[in-house]
């Protein structure tokens, strides 16, 4: 049976891009209890909006630690945190994962099908998506990052459409930045995509008629504007843009967070990264490239980003996978390669099977509901959080302030929140360098350390169980009240 030349089993067959999104999907499921033991602040944004619900209220002063309570908080994630906390109340962690493993899987789709759409090479399009995958792999987590991945896919593909001279309105970037502000504070790199895109539109413009804008420079300046203006409708309007620079601009704050530091290439996770370079100073030199001035000016810039943080390695990939395809498309002309290809796109461009997303996602869904097996690997593993030493805490509480190890800080809200405020947690963008620095003092036992849990009136600390400063605490007469292999608890 055939309708319209298209036989019936083609309606079951996947394209290329469901089945990446497929396999990606099940991939991060798979991997699912690293999305949340990887880092610590997946429970801080659980304990956020979980607040948010209950309360109906976004916090815009700090109520989750006890040495910086009523101070002014950005809160810059908080549509994120919402959905995380959403998601964590109807599947549990399951759910949290879930929809990490939805977001990631969808960005890279879209990244898929952008590279394959310029370069009109399906498989050269998913070796380098692969590739651009395995590099960005080192920050997935869940966390509201990954928010920013998907968005800057979408911002891309917006932007490219209005290249091309697609009747698309400017007004479709403020609706999306609208969004993207209110998810995570890296929406400031849509900014720095759109200015590459408005130089080399400017340029055109100065090359043809000087002092005469084109439709397309016009395009981008409203859509720019509309943006800005999208940006500034969130809980604390401007204090989203101060509190993104106020951080990168503290050496410090900036040094003493792994994942801004620069890549590390003596570890295999950044090869894919450092062979995605090399591409790119290859391509982006060459004459034959054909690269357009926006993507030189892409390419060179997140480039560059990538090498100064590691942080910015996952949007250097979805950034250049598009780009790179399309100029190594150039490079494979009249090879034979590019007769394999254009028989591969010509299958492919027959296949509907539109049912594999979505009975993929169903499968998970009622995997996770009815198979006791998927919930329980979705957990906190009690080997790097304090499991154990928090349910001995909820049968045996503890009266008074903690002193909590860093690292910790989410995961003790998740857990413990209303009933007890951190010393500190993850957000060291709103606890800035002071606090973050007398922290560092207790727990490297520098001196003054004493003083400064005299000062913040800390009564029991919870911290790794062989750490130096639970001996030095022991020493001073503190008392241990609870220990296991993970964690001490000590009071005062």
């Amino acid at each position: 049976m055939k309708r319209a030349g298209v036989s019936w089993i083609n309606y079951l067959l996947p394209r290329l891009s469901d089945a990446l999104f497929v396999a990606l999907l099940a991939g991060l499921m798979t991997i699912a209890p690293r999305l949340l033991n990887q880092d610590g602040d997946t429970g801080r944004h659980l304990a956020v909006g979980r607040t948010i619900l209950a309360s109906g209220q976004i916090p815009r002063a700090d109520i989750f630690s006890h040495t910086m309570s009523g101070q002014p908080l950005a809160p810059h994630e908080w549509l994120a945190q919402v959905l995380f906390a959403l998601a964590n109340q109807v599947l549990g962690l399951s759910g949290v994962t879930l929809l990490t493993a939805l977001v990631l899987a969808a960005a890279f789709r879209l990244v898929y099908a952008e590279a394959r759409r310029r370069s009109g090479l399906p498989l050269l399009s998913l070796l380098i998506t692969l590739l651009g995958l395995a590099a960005a792999s080192i920050h997935f987590l869940a966390r509201p990052h990954i928010f920013t991945i998907l968005f800057v896919t979408l911002w891309l593909t917006l932007l490219e459409r209005m290249r091309e001279g697609r009747p698309l309105s400017p007004l479709w970037l403020g609706l999306v930045m609208l969004v993207w502000a209110n998810l995570h504070g890296a929406f400031i790199a849509g900014f720095v995509i759109w200015a590459a895109y408005l130089v080399e539109a400017l340029w055109g413009d100065a090359k043809g008629r000087p002092f005469h804008l084109s439709p397309l420079s016009r395009t981008l300046l409203i859509g720019g504007g509309a943006a800005l203006v999208a940006s500034l409708l969130n809980p604390v309007g401007v204090g989203v843009w101060k509190t993104a620079f106020d951080f990168l601009s503290n050496r410090y704050l900036v040094g003493h967070t792994q994942e801004y530091l620069p890549p590390n290439f003596q570890q295999a996770a950044f090869y894919p990264f450092l062979v995605m370079v090399g591409l790119s100073v290859w391509l982006a030199g060459g004459k034959d490239a054909g690269l357009p001035l926006c993507g030189r000016l892409l390419l060179a810039g997140w480039t560059v980003m990538g090498l100064f943080s590691a942080r910015n390695i996952p949007l250097y990939a979805v950034v250049a996978v598009p780009i790179l395809s399309s100029a190594l498309a150039q490079q494979v002309r009249g090879w034979r390669w590019e007769k394999i290809e254009t028989a591969v796109a010509a299958v492919e461009d027959q296949l509907r099977g539109v049912v594999w997303i979505p009975l993929s996602v169903t499968v998970l869904i009622l995997s996770i509901l009815f198979v006791p097996t998927v919930r329980e690997v979705n957990r906190f593993d009690p080997q790097v959080f304090p499991v154990a030493a928090v349910d001995w805490l909820e049968h045996n509480p503890q009266s008074g302030r903690m002193f909590n190890h860093f690292p910790w800080g989410g995961y003790l809200l998740y857990r413990l929140y209303p009933d007890y405020r951190v010393f500190i947690d993850g957000q060291t963008d709103f606890y800035g360098e002071a606090l973050t620095r007398e922290y560092e003092t207790v727990i490297t036992l520098s001196p003054g350390w004493e003083q400064v849990l005299t000062r913040y009136g800390v009564d029991w600390v919870i911290i790794p169980a062989e750490h130096t400063l639970g001996q030095a605490l022991q020493q001073a007469a503190w008392r241990e009240v609870y220990r296991d292999a993970t964690a001490i608890i000590l009071r005062r």
